[in-house]
């Protein structure tokens, strides 16, 4: 059991490090340089040539392409730790979630329900995992901002987090209110930053 708990734990941080080319399926395409290099060079000026979503989306890299529009992509897993884990890409190089644009976020989140939907059916299945790995210590090892979208069926033991007890929330103790004190803090310092970041992006997209 251990063993494959840790399997899973391993592939979370090796996901997408070796691409693999995947079984064609009829609905899918792969990701062509004629649809996804056909924007502008300036739409994609900010794409790393060392990123393999920035490859992918320049059609330079192989993938298994399940949706697609003018702000993000949405290919299966190449590794994935269920079947149909599939990710959302935005089309622009942002390295983490904290750096991307408000709008660039809601325009990946926006297309959750819909692809989320699909997936489910196509798989089987009744649930799903909306997950966003975001630095090293949270298992994030591509820099571009990406969103897993984890097909679920009863009793799959995925995570093994799932099986701890959690230690409710005192909402009396002092610590907890300092806590929530400081996070306010930060909300009120980053609010003024991220305006000025989203404007600056849709004035470049303009």
């Amino acid at each position: 059991m251990m063993c494959s708990r840790e399997t899973r734990r391993l592939s979370i941080l090796c996901s997408h490090l070796n691409p693999t080319r995947l079984t064609p399926d009829p609905l899918c395409s792969r990701v062509s340089g004629s649809v996804c290099a056909a924007s502008s060079d300036a739409k994609n000026q900010n794409l790393q040539k060392d990123c393999v979503f920035c490859n992918i989306i320049r059609g330079q890299s192989p993938a298994m392409k399940l949706y697609e529009d003018d702000m993000c992509l949405c290919i299966l897993d190449t590794n994935p730790l269920s079947h149909g884990h599939s990710l959302i890409i935005p089309k622009s190089h942002f390295p983490s979630l904290d750096a991307t644009p408000p709008s660039v976020v809601a325009a990946m989140c926006s297309k959750v329900p819909f692809i989320s939907n699909a997936i489910m059916k196509a798989t089987g299945c009744n649930s799903f995992n909306l997950l966003v790995n975001n630095g090293a210590a949270a298992g994030q090892v591509i820099y571009h901002t990406h969103i897993h979208i984890i097909p679920r069926k009863a009793y799959d033991c995925l995570w093994a987090s799932e099986s701890l007890l959690r230690r409710p929330l005192n909402l009396d103790d002092e610590k907890v209110s300092q806590l929530a004190t400081r996070i306010q803090e930060q909300l009120l310092l980053s609010h003024t930053c991220q305006d000025s970041k989203n404007e600056d992006f849709c004035s470049s997209k303009s």
